[in-house]
């Protein structure tokens, strides 16, 4: 690839990456114990889930910042957190989350592309699991 790579800037996103999503794991796993009534167990099931993706991102994140020679944010990004039962506002709030995610990895894909073939494989997938999940 025949441009650097600036490792300091790649470093950053991928702190702030990690911090989004372990923002995501804290979000939604308490969103899960918001969701009240009949309709409350698929629910709460796609929330759970939704939050072992983001566990799931956080490692492979905090992952590559190890690889790098970076230090792993212990920092969590905003947690907005509803403060509601109404499950309309927690959806509405989840797809905030998931755009800011995409806004995220979208950076991180301009900062590798071109770069490092390993870290657009990397983000590739991630940019595709969000744009997925807001729809």
């Amino acid at each position: 690839m025949s441009d650097q790579l600036d490792n300091k800037a790649v470093l950053k996103q991928l702190n702030t990456i990690l911090e989004h999503e372990l923002a995501g794991v804290i979000r939604y796993t308490h969103y899960s114990f918001m969701v009240h009534g009949f309709g409350r167990i698929p629910i709460v099931s796609w929330l759970r889930g939704q939050a072992d993706e983001s566990m799931l991102h956080a490692h492979e994140a905090g992952e590559l910042v190890t690889q790098l020679g970076g230090d792993p944010s212990q920092q969590v990004g905003d947690l907005q957190s509803a403060v509601t039962q109404d499950t309309r506002k927690i959806l509405e709030q989840s797809l905030s989350h998931e755009e800011v995610a995409v806004s995220a990895y979208s950076e991180f894909q301009k900062l590798v592309q071109g770069k490092s073939i390993k870290l657009e494989e990397y983000d590739k997938p991630m940019v595709s699991d969000e744009t997925r999940h807001i729809g």
